[in-house]
């Protein structure tokens, strides 16, 4: 078996084996916008055995489990495109659905579970500063990162460096985990009661989808993309 260095970053452990992801989101370990932390540094604030999690690590590289393509090794161009393809497409479609779901929660269930309101306004929130994210990324900087990478050549960008986008990006995506935080605590990590409605259980459900699904997103870009695209913005411009 591999040995796992605990002075290893959580994001790098997730890029070398995208499984890993599967175990941080049951440990609750942030590898996306807390992906800078060290294993030993997110098991001590999370306070669980460094050895313990080591091990589960261990044991993870016996599992036959269907990893994810190795993006750190695909073209940035192919990583955009994946991007908006998958992660993107799936808000499209998620984000109206919930914020459905979540208005026929809080209007049937105000009087008895009064947090529902709480849920809801967090969720439009979200909804919103993710739609908002999208958009700025489609439009702005995945294209400057897409055309520097084919031209093979420094650009001059109307926001000046690449690294400007990305800045506010990463902002943004500690916002939206604020956001999943808080939303996890108003869902009691998202366990419906004893006696739930269907509609509760699904809307906790997808709730749930939404929140791992943005944890994977947010790492692919965060420190995968992100890092990439600066690195190469700095070696074109050194030569």
């Amino acid at each position: 078996m591999n040995q796992i260095d605990t002075t290893s970053t959580v994001a790098q452990l997730v890029i070398e084996r995208p499984a890993r992801a599967r175990l941080f989101e049951q440990l609750g370990i942030d590898y996306c916008c807390g992906g800078k932390k060290t294993l030993q540094q997110a098991c001590e604030e999370k306070h669980l055995p460094v050895d313990t999690v080591i091990r589960q690590l261990l044991e993870l590289e016996q599992t036959a489990v269907p990893e994810e393509r190795d993006w750190s090794q695909a073209t940035l161009t192919e990583l955009c495109e994946h991007i908006v393809e998958t992660h993107h497409d799936y808000l499209r479609r998620e984000l109206p659905r919930l914020s459905d779901l979540t208005r026929k929660v809080a209007d049937a269930h105000r009087e008895r579970c009064p947090e529902w309101d709480d849920v809801r306004e967090v969720y439009e929130n979200l909804r919103f500063e993710l739609q908002l994210h999208m958009q700025k990324e489609e439009q702005v900087l995945f294209p400057a990162i897409m055309q520097m990478e084919q031209t093979n050549a420094p650009l001059r960008f109307h926001f000046g460096s690449v690294a400007n986008p990305i800045r506010m990006m990463e902002y943004e995506h500690d916002s939206a985990g604020q956001a999943l935080q808080t939303l996890r605590q108003l869902t009691n990590n998202y366990t419906p009661a004893e006696d739930a409605c269907p509609t509760t259980r699904a809307v906790l459900e997808a709730l749930e989808a939404l929140e791992k699904d943005l944890h994977l997103h947010i790492h692919k870009e965060n420190n995968i993309l992100h890092p990439r695209a600066i690195a190469l913005e700095e070696k074109l411009l050194q030569q």
